[in-house]
Formats: structure tokens, sequence, C-alpha cells
């Protein structure tokens, strides 16, 4: 049925942003064969606001990183709806999240974090949303996001 992951987002009452433009010299993503890489995403806002500027453990608590997370999913799936000329539909599986968290040199709780991305990916596609996943702690991150994520998916 064309149209099932776009009624699924509706739904959920979720709103895709418009993807964001590449920050320095890169693309936001690369289709190679019937695989779409997508570039680390940040959490933009719609309008293209950055949310989620600080670290975990000081700034930011794993739900607020979740939230974050989630932020990223929904720019990474903008990203793959531009990669497929609009029509999500032609998702196959979310193959991989690689997930990078900004936090203090105690913070210990990434994969939690990162499971507001994964948990997005499932509840929006399904068993196609289950994937590989990383999730590791870094000193800082771009812009000083909380949370940074890229993915590789399958499409049709």
């Amino acid at each position: 049925m064309s149209g099932e992951i776009e009624q699924r987002l509706a739904e959920l009452g979720i709103e895709l942003p418009a993807p964001a433009a590449a920050a320095a010299n890169y693309v936001p993503f690369v289709i190679t064969g019937n695989q779409v890489f997508v570039a680390g995403q940040v959490p933009f806002a719609a309008g293209g606001k950055l949310q989620y500027l600080g670290k975990l453990g000081a700034e930011y608590t794993v739900e607020e990183g979740q939230a974050a997370a989630r932020l990223c999913a929904l720019n990474i799936l903008a990203q793959v709806k531009a990669a497929c000329d609009g029509d999500l539909d032609r998702i196959q599986r979310c193959v991989k999240l690689g997930g990078f968290v900004n936090c203090t040199p105690e913070f210990v709780q990434h994969p939690p974090v990162i499971n507001g991305a994964s948990d997005l990916m499932v509840e929006l596609l399904g068993d196609k949303g289950r994937h590989a996943r990383f999730a590791v702690g870094a000193s800082n991150l771009p812009f000083n996001v909380a949370v940074e994520i890229d993915a590789v998916f399958e499409i049709a």
C-alpha cells in the first residue's frame, strides 16, 4: 500500500522536518546499490533550529537525551525520504544506526539515550526498523549538540 509509512507517521502525530543541508564538504546521503548511507544527523527542530546543546550528565538527563536522539532519527528519516524521491515506502529495512552522545566522563548511559532513535524506528517501521547499532560517548560533538546519529537503510 503506497503511503503506508506516511500514514503511520500521521497516526503517531509526527511531521518530518525538512532535510538539513550539509554543514561542510560532504553530502547528506549517498545511495549505492540498494543502500542509503545517511550522514550524521543532529537534533534540528522544524525550522532548522538546533535543540539540545550541551552534555548528558551535566545539562541533560537520559530522558532528555532520548528526546534528542528521537529528533535525530526524524532528521534521518527526512534524509531517507529525500533519497527515495519522497517515497518512504521504498524502505526495506533500517540496517544500522550509529549513535554518539556528548557527555561527561562519568556518564555511562549511552545505549538508553540512543534508544530514543531505535525505539522510533521500530515504532514506525515494525520489524523493518530493527537494526544493528552502536552507542558511544564523546567528549564533544559539532555545535555542542547532545547527540548525533548516522544510519544505513536498505531500499527498494
